[in-house]
C-alpha cells in the first residue's frame, strides 16, 4: 500500500514545492506570506511608470520616496539581462517587525517589510530591498516576457521551479545589489564567513550540502552559493552571460535541467563543474588572504558539540560563570550558564528573535522577542522581557510594542532600546527596568536607522550605530540630545558598541575580517582588540575590566573566547571582494546617489473594491480519474481567493463544474464552494447489484475562527469551525424510486486546541505538545437522514529517552448513530484499510516512538541528497476493552524514513517504509506500507 499525502490540486502542490524562494535576507522564511492585515489599516496607492505602490497611510512619505527610487533604478537593475521597463504592484507592509521582502507570481506582486532589522548592510533599508527585489522582477520579466495574459502566472512559477536552481535567482540578485551600490551583502565578510571557514578548515562539502543545508553542520546556504557562483560566472564569462542563459531557457524550456544545459552551451561547464571551479578559486583566494592577515588562536570556553552549536553574546557573571544564549541544530534558543569546568546549566527557553540578542546587568537579564497578533499575522510586535536570575521570575515589560535591542544600565534599573513607529520614525527610548514605562525619548531629527545601543558605565550617555544611505556611523547621545559622531559614515559593518575603560568597543572589519575594535572618543584613534581567523563578535567587559569575552566563529558556530584588553594596530584591509568584476561590468556607481525628488498623486486603495485579481489558468489533477482546468483569482492583500473550474471524470465520462471563494479579511474566515458534478453508486436490488448514476448541485459553506498566541517558547492555537452543505440530486439513471434527492444542511462543528513548544532542526516530532480536538456532526434539518457523530481526540507528545526523540500517545473516541453509523472521524491503526473490521470503530489508542538514527548528508550524484535516516516504533490499539487490551495490540511494528532532496530540487521529500504486524486473532499477514511525502 502506498500512502500519499496529496494536495487536492496536484499541480499546485508541485508548483509550490518546487518553486524558487524569492525571500530576501531571511532564508528561513516561508515561500510567500499569505497572511492578512487588520481591517483598521487604511490603504493608499501611487501609480507611476508601471509601478503600483500600495501602502498604509502612515507611510506616505516613504511611499513617495520609494516611487522615485523604483522608477529611477529599475533600468540599471535590469540592464544586464535586457529589461528596462516593468509593471508590478508593490506593497509596503509596516505592521510586522520581521524584516523581509519577496517577489512572487500568482498573483504577481512584491512586498517590502518596512521595519529595518538591527543588523544589515551599510545603506538605507528600503533601498536595500528595492535593488534586490527589482532584480527578481527583472528575472521574472525576462523569462515571461512581462506578459500578464492569458493568465499563466502559476504555470510560469512551476516552470521556474523545475528549470532554474534557487541559488541562481538569489545569487544573481545579491550580485546585483552589490554591484549597483556601495553596500550589498557581497561586501560583508560575516555574510560569506561560513563559506570561507568551511574551505579554510579543509571541509569539502558537496554541491547539494552547500545548497540545501545540513542537520549537523553549518553550511553556507543557497544565497552564498549563488553569490559566489554568480560572481565567478560574471568574471569568467562576461556581463551578458545571464542574459544569454535566461534567453536560451525561455526559448527551449522543455528540457531536463535546462539551466545546466544552457550553462554548458555558453560556458562549456555544467552547474556541478562550475561549483568545483568556483570552490577551488575561492580556496586559493581565501588562503592568500589568511596568509596576509595574522590571526590568533583563542581557546574555547564552552564544551565542544558533535553538531553545529552557538553560544551568543557571552557575559561573565559571578563565580567565574558565563551567561550565554545558546542555539544549535539539536536545541532551540535558550539561556545557559557555563561553569569554569564547562558544565552547562539551562535557564529558560525563549521565543523567536529577529537576531540573537540579550543584555545582562546586576542579576537581571533582558531581551526582545517576536509576538504575533492572535488573528492577523501580518501584524507582529517586538516585546521586551526580563528574567531575574535570583528569583527566577520572568516578566514581560512591554505589550504590542516595536522595541528592539534592549540594553540595561550598569545598575540594572534602566533600559535603552530602539523603537520604530508605523511611519518608520526611529528613536532611542529609555524604559524603567521594573515597570517597562517609558522614561525618556531621545531625538532623531534626521530619522537615521538606529541599532544596538549601549549605556555608558554611569548611565548618562548612550552609544549606538546609525545607518543611512551614506553608510554606518558610530555615535553617542546624552539626555540633553547632544550627539557626538565618533566614526563618520563608512561602509564598515559597525555593530554592538560596548563601553570599556579604554573607550568604546565595537564590531567592524577593518582588516577584511570581522573583529572587535576600540575607539578612544577624544582622539578618535581606532585599535584592534581581537585578531580572529574567521570572525569575532559581541564583546562584553569582564567584571575586573581587564579582558573581554566575545564570540569567536569556528567551523561549528559561535564559540566563547576571552582575550586581555591589548590595543593593537587594526591592520591592512585584505578583504576578498568577489563581486569586483561584476561591479566593473555594471559601471554604474551607486544607483541611489541621484534619486529624483518628485511628488506623485496618491489616492485611496479600496480593499473591498479590489477583491478580484484573476492571474492564472492552471491544469488540475485531482487523482488518476479526475483532471481539468481551473482559473484562479487572489487579491493583493491576501483577503480573497476565488476559483472556478471544470474537471473531467474519466471513469464516468462526464464533466464537473465548480467555483468557490475564501474571504479572510474578517476575524472568522468564510468559504463557499459550489459543484455541479456527476455521481455513481452501486446498490443491491432483486436483480442483483445495480449501478446508479445521477448529477447533483452541491453547495458547501464553512466558517472558521483561527486564534494563535505565543509567549517565550510556547505557542497556543485555538480553532473553532462550523460547516454545512446543501445537495440537490437530479437526472437519475437506473436509481431506485425511493432514492433521496435532497440532502438538507448537515451540520459539523469542531474545536481544536494546540499547545506546542519550539522545535529544533533535528527534532523528528515535538517534545512537549498537546492537541485536543472535538467534532460533532448531526442532521437537524433533515429528519429522513437522522444520525449523529461525536468524536474526541487527544495527542500528547513527550520527550523520548534521548535528545530529539519523541513519544506520542494518541487516544481518540467516537460515537456514531443513524446514517453516520459507519463514518470514521478519528485516526486509525496503521494497516487499518487492509484488515477486516470485526465491529464499528469506537476508539483507538496509538502509541508512537520516533527517533533520529543518523545524519549522513550523503549526495548520490544528481539523484538524491540524503539528509537523515529516522526510525519509529509503534503499538496501536482499536476498540480498547472490546477487541484488544493493553497486552494485545491490534497492530505493532516499525518504520524507517529518510528526508532527502531529489534531483537537486529544493522540496524536501520524505520517503520510507513501514512494517505492520497484525494481532493473530485477525489471521492477517504482515503489511508493508510505503511512505511518500514532501515539504518545503
Amino acid at each position: 500500500m502506498i500512502i500519499l499525502k496529496q494536495n487536492k490540486n496536484l499541480l499546485i502542490s508541485i508548483i509550490t514545492a518546487s518553486v524558487l524562494s524569492l525571500i530576501s535576507h531571511k532564508s528561513f522564511s516561508q515561500i510567500f506570506n499569505a497572511e492578512q492585515n487588520p481591517l483598521s489599516v487604511k490603504w493608499r496607492q501611487i501609480n507611476a511608470s508601471g509601478f503600483r505602490i500600495i501602502y498604509p497611510d502612515e507611510l506616505e512619505k516613504e511611499a513617495q520616496r520609494m516611487t522615485n527610487t523604483l522608477r529611477h533604478i529599475y533600468p540599471y537593475v535590469g540592464a544586464s539581462i535586457g529589461r528596462q521597463h516593468t509593471s508590478i504592484p508593490i506593497l509596503l507592509q509596516n505592521r510586522g517587525v520581521i524584516a523581509n521582502g519577496f517577489v512572487q507570481l500568482g498573483p504577481k506582486k512584491s512586498e517590502f517589510y518596512t521595519t529595518p532589522p538591527q543588523q544589515f548592510d551599510s545603506q538605507d533599508w528600503l533601498n536595500n530591498l528595492a535593488v534586490h527585489e527589482l532584480r527578481h522582477v527583472a528575472q521574472f520579466d525576462k523569462l515571461t516576457g512581462g506578459l500578464a495574459h492569458p493568465f499563466p502566472e502559476q504555470v510560469y512559477l512551476a516552470w521556474f521551479g523545475v528549470s532554474i536552481p534557487l541559488w541562481f535567482f538569489e545569487g544573481d540578485a545579491v550580485s546585483t545589489e552589490t554591484s549597483l551600490t556601495n553596500a550589498g551583502r557581497g561586501r560583508i565578510p560575516s555574510w560569506i564567513m561560513p563559506y570561507r571557514t568551511q574551505l579554510l578548515e579543509g571541509k569539502k562539502f558537496s554541491y547539494s550540502k552547500v545548497n540545501f543545508d545540513s542537520e549537523k553542520d553549518l553550511t553556507p546556504g543557497y544565497y552564498q552559493l549563488g553569490y559566489v557562483m554568480a560572481s565567478n560566472l560574471r568574471k569568467q564569462s562576461g556581463k551578458n552571460i545571464f542574459d544569454s542563459l535566461l534567453t536560451d531557457i525561455k526559448q527551449r524550456p522543455l528540457r531536463l535541467y535546462p539551466f545546466s544545459g544552457s550553462l554548458k552551451k555558453f560556458t562549456g561547464k555544467r552547474s556541478r563543474e562550475w561549483f568545483s571551479n568556483t570552490t577551488e578559486n575561492l580556496r586559493r583566494e581565501w588562503e592568500l588572504q589568511a596568509q596576509k592577515s595574522p590571526a590568533r588562536n583563542y581557546p574555547s570556553l564552552n564544551k565542544k558539540a558533535d553538531y553545529a552549536s552557538s553560544w551568543f553574546m557571552p557575559v561573565k557573571i559571578a563565580d567565574d560563570r558565563i551567561l550565554a544564549l545558546k542555539q544549535s541544530k539539536a536545541e532551540p534558543a535558550h539561556f545557559v550558564i557555563i561553569s569554569p569546568d564547562k558544565k552547562e546549566t539551562r535557564l529558560l527557553s525563549i521565543g523567536y528573535q529577529e537576531q540573537p540578542w540579550f543584555s545582562y546587568a546586576n542579576g537581571i537579564l533582558v531581551w526582545d522577542e517576536v509576538r504575533y497578533d492572535p488573528r492577523y499575522r501580518q501584524r507582529s510586535y517586538s516585546v521586551i522581557t526580563s528574567y531575574d536570575l535570583q528569583s527566577r521570575q520572568t516578566k514581560k515589560l512591554s505589550s504590542r510594542s516595536r522595541l528592539f535591542s534592549p540594553a540595561l544600565s550598569a545598575d540594572g534599573k534602566k533600559i535603552v532600546a530602539v523603537r520604530f513607529d508605523l511611519s518608520n520614525q526611529c528613536n532611542l527610548v529609555e524604559l524603567d527596568a521594573k515597570t517597562g514605562g517609558i522614561l525618556h525619548t531621545y531625538p532623531n531629527t534626521e530619522n537615521l536607522i538606529l541599532q544596538t545601543p549601549a549605556y555608558s558605565p554611569d548611565g548618562e550617555e548612550v552609544a549606538f550605530v546609525s545607518v543611512s544611505e551614506k553608510g554606518k556611523s558610530l555615535r553617542s547621545i546624552d539626555r540633553t540630545g547632544k550627539v557626538k559622531v565618533l566614526i563618520e559614515e563608512t561602509q564598515q559593518q559597525l555593530s554592538r558598541p560596548v563601553y570599556i575603560p579604554q573607550g568604546i568597543a565595537f564590531n567592524a572589519h577593518y582588516n577584511g575580517i570581522d573583529n572587535i575594535y576600540c575607539i578612544e572618543p577624544v582622539s578618535k584613534k581606532i585599535s584592534a582588540l581581537s585578531a580572529a581567523k574567521y570572525g569575532a563578535f559581541n564583546p562584553s567587559l569582564s567584571p575586573d575590566q581587564q579582558s573581554i569575552f566575545f564570540n569567536n566563529y569556528g567551523l561549528q558556530g559561535y564559540e566563547i573566547a576571552e582575550s586581555p584588553i591589548e590595543l593593537q594596530d587594526p591592520g591592512k584591509n585584505n578583504f576578498v571582494f568577489l563581486g569586483e568584476a561584476a561591479a566593473l561590468q555594471e559601471n554604474s556607481g551607486n544607483v541611489f546617489s541621484q534619486i529624483p525628488d518628485s511628488s506623485f498623486t496618491s489616492k485611496p486603495y479600496r480593499a473591498f473594491g479590489n477583491l478580484f485579481n484573476v492571474h492564472s489558468i492552471i491544469p488540475v489533477i485531482e487523482d488518476e480519474y479526475r483532471g481539468g482546468l481551473q482559473i484562479n483569482s487572489d487579491n493583493l492583500l491576501n483577503t480573497m481567493n476565488v476559483f472556478a473550474g471544470v474537471n473531467y471524470f474519466r471513469d464516468l465520462n462526464r464533466f464537473e463544474y465548480n467555483a468557490g471563494l475564501n474571504y479572510k479579511a474578517w476575524y472568522p474566515v468564510l468559504s463557499a464552494v459550489y459543484r455541479n458534478r456527476p455521481r455513481r453508486t452501486f446498490y443491491n436490488s432483486k436483480s442483483g447489484v445495480q449501478q446508479g448514476d445521477w448529477r447533483e448541485n452541491n453547495i458547501q459553506l464553512r466558517a472558521s475562527l483561527p486564534i494563535s498566541l505565543n509567549a517565550l517558547n510556547h505557542t497556543y492555537n485555538f480553532s473553532l469551525n462550523t460547516s454545512t452543505s446543501y445537495t440537490q440530486r437530479y437526472l437519475p439513471e437506473n436509481m431506485p424510486k425511493d432514492y433521496i434527492t435532497t440532502l438538507k444542511f448537515p451540520m459539523e462543528y469542531s474545536f481544536t486546541f494546540t499547545h506546542t513548544t519550539r522545535q529544533s532542526e533535528r527534532d523528528v516530532a515535538p517534545k512537549w505538545a498537546q492537541i485536543l480536538r472535538f467534532t460533532y456532526l448531526h442532521q437537524p434539518f433533515d429528519q429522513q437522514l437522522s444520525g449523529e457523530l461525536f468524536a474526541a481526540e487527544s495527542f500528547l507528545y513527550f520527550p523520548g529517552i534521548a535528545r530529539n526523540h519523541s513519544f506520542l500517545a494518541n487516544f481518540s473516541y467516537q460515537k456514531t448513530s443513524g446514517i453516520r453509523r459507519y463514518d470514521r472521524e478519528i485516526n486509525t491503526v496503521y494497516g487499518y484499510s487492509n484488515i477486516p473490521a470485526k465491529s464499528n470503530l469506537k476508539n483507538t489508542l496509538l502509541l508512537n516512538y520516533r527517533f533520529p538514527i543518523v545524519f549522513p548528508d550523503a549526495e548520490i550524484g544528481p539523484l538524491a541528497y540524503i539528509r537523515n535516516l529516522r526510525g519509529g516504533l509503534f503499538c496501536h490499539y482499536e476498540n480498547l476493552g472490546d477487541e484488544t487490551n493493553l497486552a494485545e495490540p491490534k497492530t505493532f511494528g516499525f518504520e524507517l524514513r529518510s528526508s532527502m532532496n531529489l534531483l537537486r530540487y529544493k522540496p524536501l521529500v520524505d520517503v520510507g517504509g513501514r512494517v505492520v504486524f497484525v494481532n493473530k486473532m485477525y489471521h492477517q499477514n504482515p503489511i508493508l506500507e510505503l511512505i511518500l511525502n514532501y515539504s518545503f
